[in-house]
């Protein structure tokens, strides 16, 4: 760092080396993700669908921060593979609760042994006490910056093509 900095090159910091091994993370969940034909957006949705079972469509697209429209093309896909089921909601007939299936329920047994598999490959160089440290850190700097914990900021910017479209989810 020292080198750099008497050189007038910009230095490396903390900032970097998060987007440097949170693209890289990233990267690889996709790769082993996609062995169960999911992509990340689908796999997110998928979470936020276990995590709280009979949310609107609207609630569920408020919790990941994306535009209604586009949860709505995840949902399709889904829905088309088995996975999800929208009822009509008993209290307001007019919003549509979306469940897991059965077959649903079984893939998230799938993620978590993909996602926990994945975890201990990008952190493998820490022991169990350094990665508590690590897990403590990044949930203060992640609050701070108002993230919502358990969600990837990319549902923001997710467009119908990036792997959570009707024809991209169908296939």
């Amino acid at each position: 760092m020292a080198s750099e900095e008497r050189a007038g090159l910009p230095v490396v910091g903390g900032a970097f080396l998060l987007t440097q091994l949170g693209t890289h993370s990233a990267q690889a969940f996709a790769e082993r993700i996609g062995e169960l034909d999911l992509t990340p957006p689908q796999t997110g949705l998928l979470r936020a669908i276990a995590r709280s079972p009979g949310s609107s469509q609207q609630a569920l697209a408020d919790l990941l921060g994306t535009p209604a429209t586009r949860l709505v093309a995840l949902v399709d896909g889904l829905e088309e593979r088995g996975l999800v089921e929208r009822r009509r909601n008993p209290r307001d007939r007019r919003l549509h609760a979306v469940h897991l299936t059965e077959r649903g329920d079984a893939l998230m047994a799938d993620i978590a042994r993909v996602a926990t598999a994945h975890d201990d490959a990008v952190l493998a160089a820490l022991d169990p006490d350094e990665r508590a440290t690590l897990y403590a850190l990044l949930s203060r700097v992640a609050a701070d910056r108002g993230l919502t914990p358990g969600v990837h900021p990319g549902y923001r910017t997710l467009r119908a093509t990036d792997g959570g479209g009707a024809d991209e989810v169908a296939r």
